[in-house]
């Protein structure tokens, strides 16, 4: 079983939205682009356990805060459906009454005859679900519940999906800021709690537990004995001596659910006792890393205990040194139906063909999820040696600057971060600002690639050689801002624009490292090499040394902001002020947000007729019914 589709409407920041998955699964986006509210929304339908949260829902899981319309007199729910398919065969038998087809080419369920179309190979039996959350008028509260879209009752209802059969979908959701403890914790639906369910061993250990507690003595010391005596004689003053029978303590109430609540794993901290014991302390007192890997040790064990699990989780890097995200992410893939992570480490993105990855957009409330691709112009060997890493950067960055070759993806961020050091006011490290790096690898690849990342959503620039017309054409309306170097060469352009001193500042810092090459012996710079001629031998060491990025090395060391050649600071500065807009495009910006406030203020004023009571009585109760 795996999800293929979900779908939400008026959920948190997401007014209406709906993306496709297929197979594992990484979603990547900018900050608040909808990444952990997506998985929040599978989970208010397929997590066995949130339900039973009080209240399911609240004012701020509304989109915009709105749960009712007065105009209208009509209650807003939020709505989220999911499809789930590959159902295995005990899954279609207890899901029989429910089972759809889905077409995995089309992306869509089948409607209607033909039935023999449900034979291709294409398409398998699917599961539609859905949750509606809604405010209840009468009862001045919210609610929610999930059913099966299918089939529709005769008195339009449908029916309830249980949370019994939400475990057959074996749906687990990790979040971020809770993993630790409630993976480790004996809470209702921790991964502990799972896998006691799996083994089926939770009444018989409860018993056994609470048996243990009950004739544990606690607290009967002389001091607490002879406190206890004295609440007993006291007591008896008022009512009969059988009333206050052996007062004694114990560790709890002795219920499951204050049990839950109470246990705690402890864990040996490597710190040893004068007796040789190891010190243990609770696993909340573990480093974060250790906290992380033991709730992926659990997974492990879950997925072993389960035929079908799909496992989702936020940020599976945080805390891990990189070979363990790799190692987690494929563990996790191989013991699972289905793995779904939100990320925003590049090495979890490697471990995923780019079709995997799905870049979330969000816009007025509007989310949209588009599968990355393999990058054009990029044949998969290349990519796997030479372009994966930074081009699952750029699937994480906002902004990606795309470069002509390898002397620009050098020496433009080594600039950046000269100039900013020289004069932070104007300048900054691409780094610090945000902006991801590509190498087009030709000037004839700035084009498709940049159009490919504009189409994901990216903010993309582009640095390039002296252009046609109509290539230049072609990459102006590909990118969002171009910029065109005036000569042919980024080598050229560097040694032409770099003032002399710099120049030979630098030719005499490589050969007092002895980097010159022997071959290059003959045309070693002196003092008394003209320009031109100093020119033209740097020319050839920065031929021979192609790809070393030496070009970069004489740009990071110039003395002042003046000597980077102009091109290069032109460049970097308008790169700067389309990420940082200067105070007065800043404060244009300020003023058009101020021209929407007055929608945001009309939620305010949706407060006041709601306080009267009459409106009430308009309002008519939310009958739940799947997306349309």
């Amino acid at each position: 079983m795996h999800l293929v589709r979900v779908r939400v409407r008026n959920f948190r920041g997401i007014a209406d939205g709906e993306v496709l998955l297929d197979g594992h699964t990484v979603f990547v986006g900018d900050n608040n682009a909808g990444k952990s509210t997506l998985l929040e929304a599978v989970d208010l339908v397929l997590g066995p356990e949130r339900l039973h949260r009080r209240p399911v829902v609240d004012e701020h899981d509304f989109y915009a805060g709105r749960y009712v319309d007065p105009a209208n007199a009509e209650v807003i729910p939020i709505q989220v459906e999911v499809i789930v398919a590959g159902l295995s065969e005990e899954q279609q038998r207890h899901f029989r009454e429910h089972v759809e087809w889905w077409d995995a080419n089309a992306k869509t369920l089948l409607e209607g005859p033909p039935p023999e179309g449900t034979d291709a190979e294409h398409v398998g039996p699917a599961m539609r679900v859905f949750f509606n959350g809604w405010y209840d008028v009468n009862e001045d509260d919210f609610t929610g519940d999930t059913y099966y879209a299918i089939p529709k009752m005769a008195d339009g209802s449908y029916v309830r999906f249980s949370t019994t059969d939400k475990r057959k979908c074996g749906f687990l959701y990790l979040r971020t800021l809770r993993t630790g403890a409630r993976a480790l914790s004996l809470e209702r639906g921790s991964l502990l709690d799972v896998i006691l369910r799996l083994k089926e061993t939770h009444l018989r250990m409860w018993e056994d537990l609470l048996d243990q507690l009950r004739a544990l003595p606690v607290g009967e010391g002389k001091e607490i004995g002879e406190l206890l005596a004295s609440v007993q004689d006291a007591v008896r003053h008022y009512v009969p001596s059988d009333w206050a029978e052996q007062p004694h303590m114990r560790v709890s109430d002795l219920t499951r659910d204050m049990l839950r609540r109470t246990l705690t794993v402890f864990m040996g901290t490597g710190a040893m006792r004068s007796d040789g014991s190891i010190y243990a302390a609770p696993y909340q007192h573990q480093g974060t890393g250790t906290i992380n890997t033991l709730v992926l040790a659990l997974l492990s064990i879950i997925a072993e205990l389960k035929q079908s699990v799909i496992f989702a989780m936020e940020e599976p890097e945080i805390a891990l040194p990189p070979h363990t995200q790799k190692r987690i992410i494929n563990s996790l893939r191989q013991k699972s139906a289905q793995a779904i992570f939100t990320s925003h480490s590049p090495y979890v993105l490697e471990e995923f063909d780019p079709g995997q990855v799905v870049v979330l957009k969000r816009a007025a409330g509007m989310m949209t999820g588009l599968p990355a691709a393999y990058p054009p112009a990029v044949k998969p060997k290349i990519y796997r040696t030479e372009f994966r890493a930074r081009f699952c950067e750029a699937l994480l960055a906002r902004y990606v600057l795309v470069l002509e070759g390898r002397t620009e993806f050098d020496a433009i961020p080594a600039a950046a971060r000269r100039l900013g050091d020289l004069d932070p006011k104007r300048f900054k490290s691409l780094e610090n600002l945000g902006v991801a790096i590509i190498d087009a690898r030709g000037e004839t690849n700035v084009a498709p690639l940049g159009a490919f990342f504009r189409s994901l959503g990216k903010v993309v620039f582009a640095v390039f050689d002296k252009q046609s017309p109509a290539a230049l054409a072609q990459i102006v309306a590909a990118v969002d801002h171009a910029y065109e170097s005036a000569t042919k060469g980024f080598e050229n352009l560097v040694l032409q624009g770099t003032p002399e001193a710099a120049l030979r500042a630098y030719a005499d810092t490589v050969i007092a490292a002895g980097d010159w090459p022997p071959h290059l012996a003959a045309k070693t710079p002196t003092a008394a090499t003209p320009l031109a001629e100093l020119q033209g031998m740097l020319s050839q060491y920065f031929g021979w040394a192609k790809g070393g990025g030496d070009a970069g090395d004489l740009l990071a060391s110039c003395p002042t902001v003046d000597d980077v050649p102009e091109y290069v600071r032109i460049t970097l500065a308008a790169i700067k002020d389309v990420v940082e807009p200067p105070p007065a495009e800043a404060a244009a910006v300020a003023a058009q947000g101020v021209a929407v406030a007055p929608e945001v203020g009309g939620l305010a004023a949706l407060a006041e007729p709601l306080l009267q009571a009459p409106i009430y009585a308009k309002f008519q109760p939310h009958p739940p019914k799947p997306l349309e």
